[in-house]
């Protein structure tokens, strides 16, 4: 009866996605600034310290191989491969959503249609083998203390949601603002209360800085930073 594993609780799931987010964004912020030397936001989302691809990542990665962390072997080949899906599945998923995209290895050898490459597999295997052998038990001591409140969990899946639609709704303004203004395209559409929000929630100061490295690609391939366009 000892080898029995615990079932990974619903209150687990969503704290292992907010606080894997928050690490994953302090991560992302270290990395930039060790190798440029400068830093830049890497937030994934409009409001909050969040980076959702490494919280969903994480969390994906703890459902399916908390039960090998016993055996690192496995542990870093499965972590290699589930994390180069979950990387290109979200890649694909952010372009459709946002109608841009948030990174791209295209300059890095051996990827695969600049989404995943080879150099990150090897770091999500390892990341996998950290994640589950080292960091899982210690964020589960900090779940424990926090609430076993539904009322407390059903209002940070909302604030993510209202976070996530926001996120949503700014690049959508700003890009649209951004390509108009850049390619000279006429205005269908009168100035309204609506592009009046747009313009002092999300300007393009605001914009520039919370999504530095967010492209436009046009219908022949070529991308743009968003960023170089304003100017």
């Amino acid at each position: 009866m000892e080898n029995i594993e615990k079932k990974i609780t619903l209150k687990q799931i969503i704290w292992y996605s907010i606080i894997f987010s928050i690490f994953g964004l302090i991560i992302e912020t270290l990395f930039c600034y060790i190798t440029t030397g400068g830093i830049e936001s890497r937030k994934g989302l409009i409001w909050g310290p969040f980076c959702p691809v490494y919280g969903v990542g994480a969390t994906i990665l703890i459902v399916l191989l908390d039960k090998y962390k016993n055996n690192s072997v496995k542990l870093f080949l499965l972590g290699s491969i589930a994390g180069n899906i979950i990387e290109y599945a979200l890649s694909y998923i952010l372009e459709a959503m946002y109608g841009t995209r948030f990174w791209d290895y295209s300059y890095l050898d051996w990827n695969l249609n600049g989404r995943i490459c080879i150099k990150y597999s090897v770091f999500w295997g390892i990341l996998a083998i950290l994640l589950i052998k080292l960091i899982k038990p210690q964020i589960d001591k900090l779940i424990n203390k926090i609430p076993n409140s539904n009322i407390l969990n059903i209002t940070m899946i909302v604030l993510i949601m209202i976070d996530c639609f926001a996120t949503i709704w700014a690049i959508t303004a700003y890009q649209n603002r951004v390509i108009q203004r850049y390619f000279n395209i006429e205005e269908k559409e009168q100035r309204n209360i609506k592009k009046v929000i747009e313009e002092k929630l999300f300007s393009n100061e605001i914009m520039k800085k919370t999504f530095p490295n967010l492209r436009y690609i046009d219908e022949f391939g070529t991308q743009y930073y968003l960023k170089d366009m304003i100017k």
